[in-house]
């Protein structure tokens, strides 16, 4: 039994209109499902990800009027996307600032070109050049020509007081390997590298020790979770390994588009192991995805009370 990678990862906004136009329009991502938190369906969760919503390349937000996130330790701190080529920096490098947003320079970070930027909400993220390693899906509507969008997610990192508690759950129930380690920025802070399934940019976990940081408090502009990736298969037995390890989990949550565990690792850092399918084309065929509300079968009954309660976005 072995994770495949990241699946995806959810973050938060408050202003999700914006959130919306940023993310289709300026990063040139496709809107592969526009649905509602299935625990507050007050809120829009929205899926940005590649033509195919693919696992793996899924970036999705939460829409919660909540103050800005207080960055810290025990969080997650920054999100990789992953581009191909620099070349593919440098068209972003220069793209960012058309859009309001202030990028940083290119720079090498474990072995990697990396350019980092933020959104209008602070969202800390980072393009980094994968090599064109692996399948790629351009979505042909994007403003953004096929060969500089973004082919999906990259590496997660996380800021912890404890790393090696973190890391001990890594590698002894979830069976990742640590690979290597670097530096972090100018800090005598060592980063260490886990690595998932055939490893590479879309399967690392990064977890850097910051003891000397205040605690974070989540917020807008801050990340909510990570989920990993599991074949279908092999989901009943991850529930039954965190079960027979002791990890207070959810228990088996079916979304709808994949199931679903979730728990908290010992900082208190939100992770979640989420199935490969049955995927997003599971309700609504791919020439259309995104384009208008979908709800799981649970919540339809009640779809009138709850799309007259979301705003408009488009």
């Amino acid at each position: 039994m072995q994770l495949s990678g990241i699946h995806h990862l959810t973050a938060i906004s408050a202003r999700i209109r914006d959130n919306h136009h940023f993310y289709t329009r300026a990063l040139g991502m496709r809107l592969v499902k526009r649905s509602v938190n299935q625990d507050d369906v007050s809120a829009y969760h929205l899926f940005y990800a590649d033509a195919k919503g693919s696992p793996g390349t899924d970036l999705t937000f939460f829409d919660w009027p909540a103050p800005a996130e207080q960055r810290g330790r025990n969080s997650i701190a920054r999100t990789a996307l992953r581009v191909q080529g620099v070349s593919a920096l440098e068209f972003w490098r220069a793209r960012l600032p058309e859009h309001g947003i202030t990028a940083g320079e290119i720079v090498e970070r474990d072995g990697r070109l990396t350019l980092d930027f933020e959104d209008q909400e602070g969202q800390r993220l980072s393009l980094v050049d994968d090599g064109g390693v692996g399948d790629a899906h351009p979505w042909t509507e994007s403003p953004v020509p096929a060969s500089e969008q973004v082919r999906g997610l990259g590496p997660i990192t996380l800021s912890v007081s404890n790393a090696q508690v973190v890391g001990t759950l890594l590698e002894r129930a979830l069976g990742m390997r640590p690979v290597r380690e670097y530096a972090f920025g100018n800090s005598a802070h060592r980063v260490q590298v886990y690595e998932m399934g055939a490893g590479g940019a879309g399967a690392e976990l990064h977890v850097a020790e910051q003891p000397d940081l205040a605690v974070a408090r989540q917020g807008a502009g801050g990340v909510h979770h990570v989920a990993f990736r599991t074949p279908d298969a092999d989901y009943d037995a991850w529930a039954d390994r965190l079960n027979t390890l002791g990890i207070h989990n959810s228990g088996k949550v079916d979304r709808f588009w994949f199931r679903s565990l979730y728990f908290h690792e010992p900082n208190g850092i939100l992770f979640e192991i989420a199935s490969e399918g049955p995927g997003f084309s599971v309700d609504e065929d791919e020439a259309t995805l995104g384009q208008k509300v979908v709800l799981p079968p649970f919540l339809e009954p009640h779809r009138q009370e709850i799309v007259s309660r979301l705003k408009p976005i488009d």
